[in-house]
């Protein structure tokens, strides 16, 4: 895991949201430029502004560092959902989740 990766990583994430640069710096309370800053590698976060990019992009840190399995921002939102749920709910989720996939 390298720079290139934290940098592509929070560009991926932010195009999901379908955030601009210029929005996302200034709704974390930086310059106009902050966030291209990081986009063009003249940069890196420090970890705490790291860990508030994550919040803002409504992600983990695991989630953000998972090579393995990236997950898109609206898959991420239906696992907390899930997340909440008693065992008898998220079952329903599955089975219908299941039933959805044999559709195809």
């Amino acid at each position: 895991m390298d720079e290139k990766f934290i940098r592509d990583r929070i560009t991926e994430l932010r195009l999901q949201k379908d955030v601009p640069e210029r929005k996302m710096s200034i709704e974390l309370g930086h310059s106009t430029s902050y966030i291209h800053s990081i986009a063009s590698g003249r940069a890196l976060p420090s970890m705490p502004e790291f860990l508030y990019i994550c919040d803002y992009l409504g992600v983990t840190p695991m989630e953000f560092f998972n090579e393995s399995e990236h997950t898109t921002l609206i898959q991420q939102r239906a696992i907390q959902y899930i997340r909440q749920l008693d065992e008898e709910e998220a079952r329903l989720i599955v089975d219908l989740l299941e039933r959805i996939k044999k559709m195809k």
